[in-house]
Order: structure tokens, then sequence, then C-alpha cells
């Protein structure tokens, strides 16, 4: 805006310059064509240059464009014309509202996401996955942030909210929020990390991959500045938003602004007095003209004229709220006010007449007494001071200073109620004589300032007393008079009258507001706090007139004119007669506006430089701007224009503003716009249902074209119409017009079809649950929609069939939108997969049939997968997104998923039924499928689940009867052929066999089937067949070991072979095995789980049995070769005999020792092969024990046989080794003492010591050999 004190000559120069390009239009309209062309440089080309033919084009055709053309520019000046009458009226409402305020309690709204913002944050996180940034994350945060990115960020429903203009930055992190929070809790609890500080955690580096490599600090600052300008708006902010909107130029608006007077409230408050009577005159006019506008009732018509009349007086007692002064001093007027009056009723003078009393005013003056010049008379170092006072006030004093430097600065206020006080300033000097009572006064001044003295110090001559010598002294005071608020103008004036100033005389005249509407003329004395005389301005109109003759005094006249009475005043300067007109012609609130006779003239002639120093400032604003041709708009009555579509014009231009700003506002206007369009309603009288049809029409059709539009303010503005058309009168207006009427049932349908689209198309228009709580907003204004009043709630069943209608149209859409992006990105991947494919562009213009004829089975069933993960997906994002908005119709959004399933269910029967019967592989799909149905709590065993399972389970049976017989054949066929080397925990059969029973049980339990009793018969089946299994391995093994036992060798020579420990191993596996693979918590199994562990165990228990069998048939053969020395016997002579004879000769070993030694040697490596090969300790022990025992026994027995018989030396010789090593080697293989010292060891060593004793006396000696020292002599073998 212009500075009221800017250069005229520079100020004048630019507005000259640019009123040529707005005027350009009108002077275009004479121009043609081909001039045109050529002015603008050749930017346009001329048809005959341009055109490929040299022919011109036809006279016809030339003019026709012509025509176009100044039609066209025609359209775009009145276009131009209507936007600048629409800006006065809206910057009226910005300089003096007095009906809205800016609210504050509006939700702040987020910045909004753009494009290239999108594509930034894509980059920023796409580089933080890459590795590309400094922030440190571990691997289940990387995690997250790639699955945001892939479902998320990457989506292209993120993609289209962002083109509606309706994603936000805010929406970003609570996505994201949402998203983290589901897998933080999913995480394991860990001590000392709470998940809210993981959460935390996570948000913050969210916000540091999202923010990248902007300071934070710049990011702040503009958000804050964002919000300061979201809330609330000065001014002139309010302005430069406006010509934003509307396209006003900036030199422009500084004319309107300036003619206008928009900085001066008296001028704002008496345009808004003169509106209110213009529309009060227009409501007389229709009342007695009967042009009324058509309504849906007849009776309406008298309320209309009421209403209208209601809606101006409230405007007035809106007005006269406003305060006149600061203070509040001066309080309104009571003033008679009925419902049905049309105006303030001021005629009764009994009542209305003001007072005197009414009109006193306050005045705050200073007085600053700066020096005293000319004081020569008096010695330098007397004292001077200055008092100064107000006639009937208090008197203050300066302070003191010497006579050669009498200079104070001192100020002093004071507060008075004559508008013409007299201020007395004294000058003293303090006595010297001892006997003087009072200071010598020197000097004084009477000063009578008023608001229009000047406020600049000046020097003023002071009145001697006889103590002052001093002939020329001056006193240099400034006196500043404050201007009350309720004081609108001031001065001398020459007045006559018929009822007041009866005289021609020169007056101090004030006009006074004593409320919005009072205002009164009046004359006061000096000193007085009264008026002499008043005249209350109701009813007058104020004008310019030429000189009275026989009046002396005064040069330009004026007059106040009321029917019966006039009024005639006159100034003594042209410019104080327009200053004081300009006044009176606010306070009058008339509608003729006075234009100066003469100033017209002067202002327009060359040489009247001098004649506009006699105009005041607004005069030459508002004569430039006539200049400009902007005076038809500022002195348009605006009682004379359609305010309804110059309301629905600015608020469709407002709109648009507010959609492509940078705030992601859902179509809510900011409080300042909402502020400027309440104002002008309130003030022009634009009805609300009116306001709100176009606001509902205005959304809709943006809604249309893709923005996104927030339900909410739909519903808000609905209700309204609603409640309106339905005579609910929810702004005071009772009466409704047919076009009112029409237009909501028009505006009413047309929202039900765009809210049933949206339903249909909820996961498009409201991606990931944004903006939050739209589609519960949406469900519940498609509800408000369907009433057919406001009183009667639709029925519940007709709601909930347009939703189930729409949700099964949605079901229907959501599955052709994925088959069709699994189609997209299946044809990707085989161009990814088969890069050679991209050198022939024919391959993408393949036909689907073509495709389809190509597409084998098992390529149909991973497409049929990869849909059915897309199916999941979606549901699962219903779920989570969009359940919450469906909660009162969560069966309907069952259906909807029911359906969806339904439609996925033929394109799965399709693949399935090509598959071959021979191919397991669909498998997947099940389970893929019942993981996620068996969990939903609505899906479980739905009809889709049902049909799921009707077609798995005849395949699930099919396969385990193929699986069982396979088994079996294999079980049957691999212990044939088996050749019992050890694999892992047995032999190559039985870790087979295991592996498939295992990896059956577990493919079925992996399957989780949904149906209990099926699942129990799998179940069971499957521990039945794995008890069967396990039971023919034990027996096979079982015969096998004995066999092999069978053919192994009978003497010392035998070992443990590996084989052996093997079959040993199988036995102890199937143990393991059977306790997992066949057991199960019902009775009856457990039991057939216990016939399977004691078959194991007693066929383990025949294996023991057969091996001690075969160590003591060993130990038999030992003892067998020894009991050839029994005594007695013709062989055990020959062999004594021998022995002595070749012992004459030569050194015969000792007999017998070799024996003892073989079968040590067996013992121990059958020992420590069992021991090192067999898996089980308690088999080892078990089999240690009774070899232990057997053998012992075995020995006890043969000695007892031999009871009445003596040992043989080498008989005896062998058996003490046997029996000390056997002793010794198996108590330290862990045999329990209690087993080693049992009776028949006792019994064997007794009588072996007692053969001991009666060989030493009877051999002379056991050559080293003995009970006693043969762990010795163990120790010397070892």
């Amino acid at each position: 805006m212009l500075d009221p004190s800017s250069s005229e000559e520079e100020s004048d120069g630019i507005v000259e310059e640019e009123s040529k390009e707005v005027m350009a239009p009108q002077a275009g309209s004479r121009i043609s064509p081909s001039r045109t062309s050529e002015s603008s440089g050749g930017l346009a080309p001329s048809s005959s240059r341009s055109s490929a033919r040299p022919t011109s084009p036809s006279p016809s055709a030339a003019s026709e464009q012509e025509k176009e053309d100044v039609e066209k520019l025609q359209r775009e000046e009145e276009e131009r014309k209507k936007k600048l009458q629409l800006y006065v009226f809206v910057m009226r409402c910005v300089a003096y509202p007095f009906n809205a305020k800016q609210p504050t309690d509006m939700a702040r709204r987020q910045q909004k996401i753009t494009k290239q913002q999108l594509q930034q944050t894509k980059d920023r996180f796409q580089a933080f996955l890459n590795g590309d940034t400094q922030i440190v994350a571990d691997e289940a945060f990387i995690n997250a942030v790639q699955s945001y990115y892939e479902v998320f960020l990457k989506s292209d429903r993120v993609a289209k909210m962002v083109q509606s203009g309706g994603f936000s930055t805010n929406d970003c992190r609570e996505v994201f929020k949402r998203h983290i929070e589901k897998r933080v809790r999913s995480l394991p609890e860990i001590d000392g990390l709470s998940k809210e500080t993981v959460l935390s955690s996570w948000m913050a580096k969210f916000d540091t991959i999202y923010r990248g490599d902007e300071d934070p600090r710049k990011a702040q600052q503009r958000m804050t500045a964002s919000a300061a300008s979201e809330l609330i708006l000065s001014k002139d902010q309010l302005y430069e938003m406006f010509q934003n909107i509307l396209g006003i130029k900036k030199f422009e608006h500084q004319l309107l602004y300036q003619a206008c007077q928009l900085d001066n409230l008296d001028e704002q408050a008496a345009q808004i007095r003169r509106e209110l009577d213009g529309r009060l005159q227009m409501a007389d006019q229709i009342a007695r003209g009967g042009k009324f506008p058509k309504f849906v009732s007849k009776e309406m018509e008298a309320m209309y004229i009421e209403e209208l009349k209601s809606s101006v007086n409230q405007l007035m007692a809106n007005l006269e709220s406003m305060p006149v002064s600061k203070g509040g001093e001066f309080k309104l007027q009571k003033l008679k006010r009925g419902h049905n009056t049309s105006i303030i009723d001021m005629g009764q003078e009994d009542e209305n007449t003001l007072s005197k009393s009414d009109v006193v005013l306050s005045f705050t003056l200073e007085v600053v007494i700066m020096e005293v010049q000319g004081l020569k008379s008096l010695a330098p170092n007397r004292i001077v001071y200055c008092t100064m006072e107000v006639e009937g006030g208090e008197k203050l004093q300066t302070d003191q200073a010497e006579a050669s430097k009498p200079t104070w600065g001192t100020q002093g206020d004071f507060t008075t109620t004559h508008p013409l006080p007299a201020v007395k300033v004294k000058l003293f000097t303090e006595s010297t004589g001892v006997l003087a009572l009072e200071d010598k006064e020197l000097g004084r001044v009477v000063l009578h300032p008023t608001p229009n003295s000047p406020k600049q110090s000046e020097l003023h001559k002071m009145a001697l007393t006889k103590a002052c010598p001093d002939h020329d002294l001056k006193i240099k005071l400034a006196i500043r008079m404050d201007k009350p608020q309720n004081m609108k103008h001031s001065g001398y004036l020459w007045a006559f009258g018929k009822n007041v100033w009866k005289r021609w005389k020169k007056r101090f005249f004030v006009l006074v507001q004593v409320s919005q509407y009072t205002f009164a003329m009046c004359s006061y004395r000096e000193k007085k706090s009264e008026p002499q005389e008043l005249l209350q301005l109701d009813g007058y109109t104020v004008d310019y007139t030429d000189p009275q003759p026989g009046l002396d005094g005064g040069r330009a006249f004026f007059n106040a004119v009321k029917e019966g009475d006039t009024v005639i005043f006159a100034s003594d300067d042209e410019q104080d007669r327009i200053l004081w007109v300009q006044a009176m012609y606010r306070a009058t609130g008339q509608s003729h506006k006075p234009v100066p006779p003469t100033q017209v003239q002067k202002l327009n002639s060359k040489g009247g430089a001098s004649a506009q120093m006699d105009a005041p400032i607004s005069q030459f604003y508002a004569d430039r701007a006539q200049k400009h041709g902007m005076d038809e708009f500022i002195s348009a009555n605006p009682c004379s224009f359609d305010h309804a579509s110059l309301f629905e014009m600015v608020q469709r231009l407002t709109l648009d503003h507010r959609l492509n700003d940078t705030f992601c506002c859902l179509g809510w206007f900011s409080p300042g716009q909402v502020f400027v369009l309440d104002e002008y309603c309130a003030r022009n009288g634009v009805r609300g249902c009116h306001r709100h049809l176009c606001y509902l029409r205005d959304l809709l059709e943006r809604a249309d074209n893709g923005a996104m539009i927030d339900p909410t303010l739909l519903h808000y503005s609905f209700a309204f119409c609603a409640s309106h058309v339905h005579g609910n009168r929810p702004d005071g207006l009772s009466t409704v017009k047919v076009d009112e009427k029409d237009r909501f049932e028009e505006i009413k349908e047309r929202l039900r079809v765009i809210l049933e689209n949206q339903i249909i198309h909820f996961r498009y228009c409201f991606p990931f649950g944004r903006p939050e709580g739209a589609l519960k907003a949406t469900l519940s204004l498609l509800e408000r929609v369907l009433m057919k009043d406001i009183v009667t709630p639709v029925p519940q069943e007709e709601v909930k069939g347009v939703i189930r209608k729409c949700l099964e149209q949605a079901a229907q859409l959501n599955y052709q939108r994925i088959t069709e992006y699994a189609k997209i990105e299946g044809k990707k991947r085989e161009m990814y997969e088969h890069p050679v494919f991209c050198l022939a562009s024919q391959v993408m213009d393949l036909t689907i049939q073509n495709v389809g004829r190509l597409v084998t089975p098992a390529k149909k069933l991973e497409e049929t997968i990869r849909l059915a993960e897309l199916v999941i997906e979606v549901l699962q994002q219903n779920q989570e997104h969009h359940a919450e908005a469906f909660a009162w119709w969560t069966d309907l959004m069952v259906e909807h998923a029911e359906n969806f399933l339904a439609l996925y269910a033929v394109d799965m029967d399709a693949a399935l039924e090509i598959q071959s019967p021979e191919s397991w592989d669909s498998f997947p799909l099940f389970q893929l499928l019942n993981d996620f149905l068996r969990t939903d709590y609505h899906l479980c065993n739905g009809k889709f689940h049902k049909h799921l399972q009707d077609l798995y389970a005849p395949l699930v049976v099919r396969y385990v009867d193929l699986m069982e017989s396979s088994i079996a054949q294999s079980i049957h066929r691999g212990f044939e052929r088996e050749s019992w080397e050890p694999v892992n925990n047995g032999s190559g059969t039985s870790e087979d066999l295991f592996w498939k029973l295992d990896a059956l049980q577990t493919f079925i339990r992996d399957l989780h089937w949904p149906e209990e009793e099926f699942a129990k018969h799998l179940e069971s089946r499957m521990k039945l067949m794995s008890s069967d299994m396990i039971e023919n391995c034990v027996k096979r093994t079982r015969m096998a070991f004995e066999s092999k036992l069978t053919k192994s060798s009978r003497s010392t020579d035998f070992r443990i072979s590996p084989t052996i420990c093997t079959m040993f191993n199988v036995m102890v596996d199937a143990k393991d095995q059977s306790a997992k693979l066949c057991a199960m918590e019902m009775g009856q199994e457990k039991q057939y789980h216990s016939q399977i562990d004691e078959l194991i165990e007693e066929s383990v228990k025949d294996m023991i049995q057969l091996l001690v069998a075969k160590f003591v048939v060993i130990l038999e053969s030992v003892l067998a070769k020894i009991s050839r020395y029994d005594e007695g016997t013709l062989f055990s002579s020959f062999l004594s005999f021998t022995v002595k004879a070749a012992s004459k000769y030569v050194d015969v070993p000792k007999p017998g020792m070799d024996v003892a030694d073989g079968y040590v040697t067996f013992v121990r490596h059958s020992q420590d092969m069992l021991r090192d090969k067999v898996n089980e300790e308690v088999y080892i022990e078990r089999l240690f024990d009774q070899w232990y025992t057997a053998t012992m026994n075995l020995l006890g027995t043969w000695l007892t046989e031999r009871m009445d018989q003596q040992l043989h030396v080498y008989q005896l010789k062998i058996l003490i080794r046997i029996a000390k090593k056997k002793y010794r080697d198996f108590r330290l293989q862990g045999v329990l003492d209690s087993t080693l010292n049992s009776k028949m060891y006792d019994t064997v060593r007794n009588r072996l010591t007692l053969e001991e004793a009666t060989a030493s006396v009877r051999e002379g000696g056991m050559q080293g050999i003995s009970m006693k020292d043969s762990d010795e002599e163990d120790e010397e073998d070892d």
C-alpha cells in the first residue's frame, strides 16, 4: 500500500503506466487482428505468413475471428470489472469488521506433500536402504523401513492421493508409526529395554531419514511461520491474499485503498450505516412492489420482509456494540427498537433527544515548557521557575533554574472537559527579602489550544508585571491537545439556523459521536464543558451550497437540511469546508454523496498545483481513482448488486486458491478466509443456505476432478442446508426459496452418487486409512443423505442395503485392480527373466488369448499363488486401515471379504483343475490361504474357507495314502538291501524312514487344518501310521540282528562289528522317534504308543539276551578247551607227562595263557566297541550287567561241577586270569559293586583261592599267577 506521504509525482507515474496495461483490452477492442499481431513483436504470426497455402482467408472468416476476439476481450473486461467491484466489497469487510472474527479453534492443517517431495522422500528412504546414509539401525528397523517403502511409498494409491492434494507430512509419519507398532509388539521382550523406548527410537530415526540433509532448524522455522499464517492474519495479509484470489494488481489495490479511505474507521462505519439504510429501503421497496422471490409457500413472503429487517436490526446492534471511544466513557444511547421496525426510531424527541450532558468530552493536554528568552534584568544567580495550569484544574511547577540559563523541558499532563480550555503559564523568581511571603511573578501567558492547534513548540510573548523591568520577555512552549475518539471533527465555523444558532456568528464547533447511529454538532464557549447549543444530526442531509447573500463572514458555504429545517455553515477556506462536509456526511448516513462544486475543475486544470493545496489528501486520492476508472467501483451502491452471485464467485475463487496453497486443507478454508466470507455474508445479506449450497456444489466439482475433500466438511454444509430446507431455521431464516429447495435436492442426489462411489473406491479414495477418520465420516454422511428429512431417521436396513451394494461393487473393483496389477507385474518379471524379449517390441503386443494358450499349469499355479498373496495383502490392509470405519457394519465388511474371495475362488479353481493329479505343488497355496483365514475371526470357516477345505480334503487324503504306501515300500526295499552302515543315529533305511515320517507329520501339522474333526482324524492317522512303520522297522531290525549273530563266530575270534552297534542304535532312535511321532493327547493313542515302547523294549531285551548268549557261548568254548585238563582223564595225564618231559630239555611256554589272553582281548574289544558305537547308555549298562552275571554264573557252574576234583594247574591259571580280568574290566565299565560282588563271584573267588593254595603246596608255586597279585600282574601285562 502507498504511504500517503509518498511522492505524488513518483506514485502518479507508476499508476499511469500500469493503468495503460489495465485499459489495454478496451483499446484493443478497436484494433484489427493484423495490427495486434504486428504490435506484439511478431509472436502471433499473420495467417498469410504462417499458412502453407499462398491464399489468404476469406473476409467472412477474418471478420468472424475478429468478432470472436472482440467478444472475448469484452468478456474478460467484464470479468475484470466484476472482480474489482467484488474486491471493493471484500476490502471494506476486512477494513471494518463488526460481525465476524478470525476463528482460533479450527484444526491446524499440515503441510501438503507434492509430487516432487514424494519423489524426494522415496529417494531418501532408498538411500537409507542402500546404506548410503550414516544412520545406524538394526535389522528389525531396516526390515520395517523396507516394508514401509515397498508397500506404502511406492504405492500407486499414495501417488494418486498426493495428486489429489490430500496427503500431508503427518500422514507419512502416522502410517509408519502404525506400521511399526505391530512389529514392535511382536518383538521379544528385552530386559532393561521397553518397547516404548524402541518405538520412540525408531520414530526418531524415521524423522532423520525423512528430513534428509535439511537443517531441522529451518524446517522448524518454516513450520512455525506456516502455522502462524494458518491462525491469525493481519489486515495487510488479508488484502494481499484476496488480491491473489481475485487477480487484483498492486497499483489497483493502492488506488482503491486510498480512495475508499480504508484506514479511516469513521468513513467505514459511515459506509456501513449507509449500506444498512439502503437495505432497509430495499426491503420496503420489495414490500411495496410485491417483487418477492419464489418461495415454497405464499405465507413466506411476509416472513421474508421481517427476516430482512430483522437481519438489518441485528447488524445495527452489532455496529452499535462497536466502541465509540477507547475508554468506553460514552454509553450508547437507549434506542427504541422493535422486532419488526425497519430503522432506529429517532423521531420521538421526548425519548431520544440528546441533552447537553450527553456530549461532554474529555481531553488530555500535554504542556511542555522549554525556555524563557529576554530575561536580562535579574542577576545571573537568581532562581526562576514556571507554573502551569488549566482553568479549573491543578497547578504544576517546573524545576528551578538560574536566571542566566532559564531552560527546563518539563512536561505537565492535564485532563479537562473543556473543548476550548485556558492554559495559564506564569514565570516566577524567588524573593530575596526577609519578610517576603511569596515569590515575585515576572510574567504570564494565557493560551486557548484546540485539537487542531500546532503540536510543535512556539515562542509566545508574555504579559509582564510591574516587578519585571524587561520589555521583550518570551517563553517557548508546546501544547498538545489530544482528540478523543468520539470527537470526529472540530474547528471554527459561521452558523445560522432556524431553531439553533439563530444569529450568524462564528463559533467553535465539535462533531461528537454519541453512538454508532447518533451524532451531534455542538458549539462551545471557552472554559465550558457543556455545549452552548447542539444539533442532533439524525435525518439531516449535508451538502455544498453557494454563498448566501446577506451573510457577511465565511468564504466556503455548506448546509444541513432536514424537512422543515435548514442550518447554514461557512468556513474560512475551501479545505476546511471539504473536511467538515466529509465528516458530517459520515455522521448523517445519507445516501447522497456531496461533491465539491469547484474542486474537480481545479484539480483537472493545468495550473492547479496551487489549487491542490486547498484540497484534503482523501479528495486527491478520490480524484486520482476517478481518473483511472476506479470511481465507479468505489461509489457503487452495494444494495444494487446481486451479492448472492458475487459471493458465489468469491467463494469459488477462494476455494481454488485454498486448494492450491501449501496446506493439506481438504476443502477447509483458512481462519482468515472464513472470517472474510462470514463478514461478507453478514454485511451483504447473503443467505446461509445459498452460501452452503454453493460451497457444496464447488466442493463436489473439485471432488469429481480428483481433489481430496473432507467428508466432515460436506456433512456440515449438507446438514445446514437440510435443516434450512426442512424448516429448522439454523440461521434464523424461516423462509425457503423454491430455487434453494430444488438446488438442495439436486446436490443431495449428486452427493449420494459421489459418496457411494467413494465407498466403492474406499481403498483408493482413502488409501491406508488416510485422511484419518475420513471413511467413517463418509459413511455417517451417507446415512444423513439417505434421510428423507432431519427428524425421521432412515431405517437401518435401507442404509445397510446401500452399503452392501457398494461393497459388492468394491469387491469386484478391488479384485479387478489386483488382477491387472498381477498381470503387469508378471510381464515385468518375464521381461526381466528373459531380457532377449526386450529386442522384440511385438512381444508386448501379444493378445491375452495368445498368452493364455502359452501358460503352463506350473506357471498358472505360480500366478495363482502370487494373486493369493495380493488378495491376502488387500484383506489385511482393509482390516488394519478400514475396519474401524466399518465398525457399525462389521457383517457387511465380512460379506465384502467373502465376495472378494469368491471372485478369487473362480481363478483358483480354474488353476487347480489343470494341475496334474500326481502333482502336489498346490499345497503351498492352501497353506498360504489357510494360515491367513484361520487367524481371522470373521473369515475362519467362512464360505471361502469351507470351499477351500472341500477342495483340498481329498487331495490331503490321497497324498497321505500315497505317502503311506511309498514309505512302506521304502522300508521293505531298504531293509532288503540294508548294509547296516552307521548313518547319523541309525542306519540308512531307518534314517530315511524317520525323516519321511517326520516330514509327513510336519507337512500335515503345517496345514493347520481348520476343521477340528478332520484335523484330529489326520493327526490320528499320522500317529497310527508312524506306529506301524516304526513297529515294522523294529521287527526287521531284530530279525537282522538275530541273523547276524547266528552267522558269526562262536570262539574268541568273534568281534562286535559296527553293524551290530548300528542295529542297537536303530532301536534307540526308534524309541526316541516314537515319542515324537506316535504321541497324542487322547487315551487310545497313548496306549498305542505304549505298545510301541513295549515292543521296542522287548526287542532290545531280546537283542541283549541274544548278544549275552553269544558271549556265554564264547566263554563255554574257552571252558571246553581247558576241560581237557580235568583230573582223571587220559588226555590230562598225557598232557602233564608231555609237558614235564619237555621242560627238562627246552623252555616250554606257560600252557593255556594264549587262551586266557584271547578271551580277555575279546572281552575288552567288545566292551570298547559297544561303549563307543552304541548311543544309549542304559542299554550298555544293562548289557554289561547281564553279560557279567551270565559269564560269572557260567564260571561258577563249571567250578561247581568239579567240586570233587582238583583243578589242573593250567586250568587254575586260566581261570584266575579270566576271573580277575573280567572283574576289573567290568568294574571299569561302570558295573555296580552289588553286581560285581555277587554270591557267585564270591564262590568262584573262594574256590580259586583254595585251589591256588593247594597247587602252591603241590607244585611248589604258580609261577607268578595268583589271585592276590593278579592285579600287579595285569599292570605288568598292560
